[in-house]
């Protein structure tokens, strides 16, 4: 039999923790790299289910790769799907701890 939660970690690859997302942590929100299939109510459902948190909203964005160049020859990054998750009023995950 499956473990349930396999399928919210598979929604959910692991959070992204940049300069701007430690910005929107003030507005309580947190940032994550989800799968590029995911959308916003499966989102939702795997943080809730994984943090035990209430979730008000989710926006995503789609973020394209790169082209680059290595050692004369042209590769491009794969593209990654960012998911801002605001938590409800007095809420928060420690994302620096692991599940």
């Amino acid at each position: 039999m499956a473990d349930p939660k396999q399928h919210h970690y598979d929604i959910i690859r692991k959070p992204i923790i940049t300069e701007k997302s430690t910005l929107v942590a003030e507005e309580n929100k947190i940032v994550f790299e989800v799968a590029i299939t995911a959308d916003k109510k499966s989102i939702k459902e795997a943080i809730e289910a994984l943090f035990k948190v209430d979730v008000t909203a989710v926006n995503t964005v789609l973020q394209k790769g790169k082209t680059k160049r290595f050692k004369g020859h042209l590769g491009r990054r794969n593209d990654i799907k960012k998911a801002y998750v605001t938590l409800a009023e007095g809420q928060s995950v420690d994302i620096s701890t692991g599940l």
